[in-house]
């Protein structure tokens, strides 16, 4: 006879087995017995009681165990076991914990909070589509009305991008407002320094990183407003949408981004636009001059975006702010010289400065800076895509500000072009995967026609074996 027995912590396996002749004498087969230390349903140590009494698991055995799982856990001594809660009461004890009403409740409450939060989102959206494109048409229509007694373009450039200095002081005072984090202006304004480096601006950093960018930034806005003396309005608003065709060439020769033959076709059309725009009134005179320039201010606009990307990277709105109103200096101490060389050259000459027009420009730098506030603030409310939109918008609002108080007619090819410009700006705002998302869509439409196909065919089968049986016909299945 030879006895085997385990002692896994708590428990005794005792085997008895026979050698093979007497197993053969006697024709009994060997026995396994569980036996528990001192006939208790002992558990392991530290562990909790087994719950009992919820009428939901197997029937318990006389030896404690409920089911083979439990035997086998109890036979290997695996930790953490607790006898008559196996896998099954525990997926029983899941489904009864994410079927109570509490659960439920949260689910449900989190995705009201979700879809209100983008409801709002939306919301702010378009709120803020209105305001910019509200202030970009005020912006250009204040410029025509100031040229009329004052026709300085670069003298009215400069003024009004001295006004980005205010740009930290305005986020400082939203900041201090929205946060409970208090930082005196020295220091918010050393954090948001670190996007010239850790050390922070230093004046070779400063020069360095701010004046190919100032520069950008005054070219734009100059061209901006000689084109504006060229041509109208609506003329000049539509021509720098293209700056967004500019942008996505550029992006794809210099910083590699993703080809996509749709922009590719929405950026000739863009240039097809400025082509006929350039010819609505033949390759000659003011007209071919205002489009260069407007196609210039584009362009410049498009450096000035890409090279922010390459070099500054993704800053947040504090950095932004700070980068602008640095800008803002620069132009105040290193540009201010271009207006003086301007007057004394005769090529701007406005007079005494108490002749100025400071109601209309202050007004136009005004507007000019809410715009540049609520683009760069409305991408981190919002979506972007809703402050491109807000952006176009402005070629139909200048346009109807021309035909209705300039009395403006426009021509067909004008008209045309314009079309053709707007048309290839909102192809560009298509995404990067819109034609996976579309034909996922499509097919999504397709399945759901076929399904509910199928389920007229199976009511009208229905419908049709019950007026059988009803007027008594049989049908014989085709052999």
């Amino acid at each position: 006879m030879r006895r085997l027995t385990i002692c896994p912590c708590t428990l005794h396996i005792r085997a008895t087995m026979t050698s093979t002749e007497s197993i053969a004498e006697s024709g009994d087969q060997p026995c396994i017995r569980l036996e528990p230390l001192d006939g208790k349903n002992t558990l392991l140590p530290g562990k909790a009681t087994p719950r009992r009494g919820t009428g939901r698991g197997p029937k318990v055995t006389a030896n404690g165990v409920h089911d083979i799982e439990d035997r086998i856990l109890r036979i290997t001594g695996y930790y953490g076991y607790n006898p008559g809660y196996s896998s099954h009461r525990r997926e029983d004890d899941l489904e009864s914990h994410a079927e109570t009403p509490g659960s439920e409740t949260s689910v449900e409450s989190q995705s009201y909070q979700t879809c209100t939060s983008i409801v709002l989102k939306v919301l702010a959206g378009l709120l803020m589509v209105l305001c910019i494109s509200s202030s970009w048409v005020g912006t250009t229509q204040v410029v025509k009305l100031t040229f009329r007694s004052f026709s300085c373009p670069f003298f009215i450039s400069w003024f009004s991008s001295n006004w980005n200095i205010l740009f930290f002081p305005i986020y400082y005072s939203g900041h201090v407002v929205t946060t409970r984090e208090k930082q005196t202006p020295i220091q918010k304004f050393r954090e948001c320094s670190k996007l010239f480096g850790e050390d922070g601006m230093t004046l070779k950093l400063f020069v360095k990183r701010t004046a190919p960018f100032s520069i950008l930034w005054t070219l734009t806005n100059y061209l901006y407003l000689l084109a504006l003396k060229k041509l109208t309005a609506t003329d000049v608003s539509a021509l720098y949408c293209c700056h967004k065709a500019f942008v996505f060439l550029l992006s794809w020769i210099v910083l590699k981004d993703r080809f996509m033959g749709v922009r590719i076709v929405a950026a000739i059309m863009a240039i097809t636009g400025i082509v006929m725009m350039a010819y609505a009134d033949g390759f000659h005179g003011d007209s071919f001059v205002g489009v260069a320039l407007a196609v210039g201010s584009a362009s410049t606009s498009a450096l000035y975006k890409v090279l922010f990307k390459m070099f500054l990277g993704s800053a947040n709105l504090g950095e932004v702010a700070h980068f602008l109103s640095t800008m803002g200096f620069f132009n105040l101490i290193f540009i201010s010289c271009v207006p003086l060389i301007l007057y004394y050259t005769k090529v701007e000459q406005w007079g005494s400065l108490s002749s100025l027009p400071w109601g209309y420009m202050c007004g136009l730098a005004g507007l000019w800076l809410v715009f540049n506030i609520l683009v760069h603030v409305g991408v981190v409310l919002t979506y972007p895509i809703l402050i491109s939109i807000g952006t176009l918008l402005s070629v139909p609002g200048n346009a109807a500000i021309d035909v209705l108080k300039h009395e403006v007619i426009f021509s067909m090819v004008r008209l045309a072009a314009t079309c053709i410009i707007c048309l290839g700006f909102l192809l560009l705002l298509l995404p990067e995967e819109w034609d996976s998302v579309t034909l996922r869509f499509l097919a999504t439409i397709a399945d759901k026609k076929s399904e509910d196909h199928g389920e007229e065919l199976t009511e009208s089968s229905a419908h049709t074996r019950s007026r059988s049986r009803a007027n008594g016909a049989v049908s014989l299945p085709l052999a």
